[in-house]
């Protein structure tokens, strides 16, 4: 059974408005044809995919990778507080748990700026360009920051903040880092509880990201020999799965043939698709491919979800992951193509996998020209 509309909120507008914006994202062709060009051609042709208000405020100081980098981040924040803006009442509450998770972002971005010593003036160049009116707060926060501590205590009073109160005024970006994802899931998971048991979905789909999460973090640890106590700390409480013993079980797992052996005790975790995303993470050196292959699960389900109850916050959340999707998949295009990568590497790094060529496609084309270039 489906998930429905309770309470106050524009459920049907806003579904019909997220799906029609889901449709104008680039598929996984346009993608394909994205990484025949470079850099200048990109930005020409993302223009008419809906970034050119973005691409023309920051040509004016900007020019090739650089241009591109500060036009999707303006745009994705631009978009979010657009879809916040048509959503209302309940539904906007329950889609604000999902995108709240920009503003964790964020904060880690200005603690990670703080601890490198990177000025104010090079984040606004970089990171957090002051065009965006959104970053003026997070700029201020910098430039008033000399510490990690100075942060954590300037972002007081957030909701993001009070995460970080517990943190030690010593302690290692790491730990504050932690600490921010610890807080942002245990609210989120407490929101969700209160919305009522028609959301039950919403809180699966959010307790499942957490077991992926846990599971990617606890490899990492794996790979980099942190101790037992250390991988334990990492862990994030609210898992569908990992939870309770079996969490502790998974922490002090030694090996990764050990973390898949208790992966398989789990009910519904299918470790098939794990496994070969392991070898082929082996074989690559990283965890990319475990990482993309547990984004796709995720993105398959929110796909499904979205489908099978229009009337709920899955398709304004379904659109609002797909777009995050879009624009990492464009930076890290444009990235590597700056930095000289091949093709094939390039691919590897991307999740052209998790964008469906079946759906919808965009309705205002980009530029048949542009996409013959070679």
């Amino acid at each position: 059974m489906g998930e429905i509309a309770v309470g106050r909120g524009n459920w049907a507008n806003a579904s019909a408005r997220s799906k029609a914006r889901k449709a104008n994202l680039l598929n996984e062709t346009q993608m394909r044809q994205l990484m025949q060009q470079g850099p200048d051609t990109i930005a020409a042709s993302i223009a008419d995919a809906g970034y050119s208000k973005e691409l023309n405020l920051y040509s004016k100081r900007l020019s090739g990778a650089d241009l591109i980098e500060a036009a999707l981040s303006h745009n994705l924040d631009r978009d979010l507080k657009e879809v916040m803006g048509y959503c209302q009442g309940r539904l906007r509450r329950i889609v604000s748990v999902f995108a709240l998770r920009f503003s964790y972002h964020n904060a880690k971005t200005v603690l990670r700026a703080v601890n490198s010593g990177i000025s104010s003036e090079d984040l606004a160049n970089m990171v957090l360009p002051e065009e965006n009116d959104l970053n003026t707060d997070w700029l201020e926060l910098a430039n008033q920051s000399n510490t990690l501590a100075d942060a954590a205590l300037s972002m007081r009073g957030t909701p993001w903040g009070s995460g970080l109160s517990g943190v030690d005024s010593d302690a290692p970006l790491q730990a504050y880092e932690d600490a921010l994802d610890r807080h942002y899931y245990r609210d989120a998971v407490s929101a969700l509880k209160s919305s009522g048991h028609e959301h039950r979905a919403l809180l699966t789909h959010l307790r499942t990201e957490i077991d992926h999460r846990n599971i990617i973090n606890l490899l990492r640890a794996l790979r980099q020999n942190i101790s037992t106590d250390q991988r334990s700390e990492l862990m994030l409480d609210g898992g569908q799965t990992l939870r309770d013993n079996m969490l502790r079980n998974a922490a002090q797992a030694e090996s990764e043939d050990a973390l898949i052996e208790v992966l398989r005790r789990l009910p519904n975790m299918d470790t098939s698709g794990l496994e070969e995303a392991l070898q082929a993470a082996s074989e690559a050196g990283g965890l990319d491919p475990v990482v993309n292959y547990l984004e796709s699960q995720q993105r398959d389900s929110l796909r499904r979800l979205s489908h099978r109850n229009p009337l709920s916050a899955f398709p304004v959340i379904y659109y609002l992951e797909s777009k995050v999707l879009e624009v990492r998949n464009i930076r890290l295009l444009v990235r590597g193509k700056a930095a000289g990568l091949s093709d094939e590497v390039i691919e590897a790094h991307m999740n052209l996998s998790l964008i469906h060529i079946s759906e919808p496609t965009r309705r205002t084309p980009i530029s048949y020209a542009v996409f013959c270039l070679k």
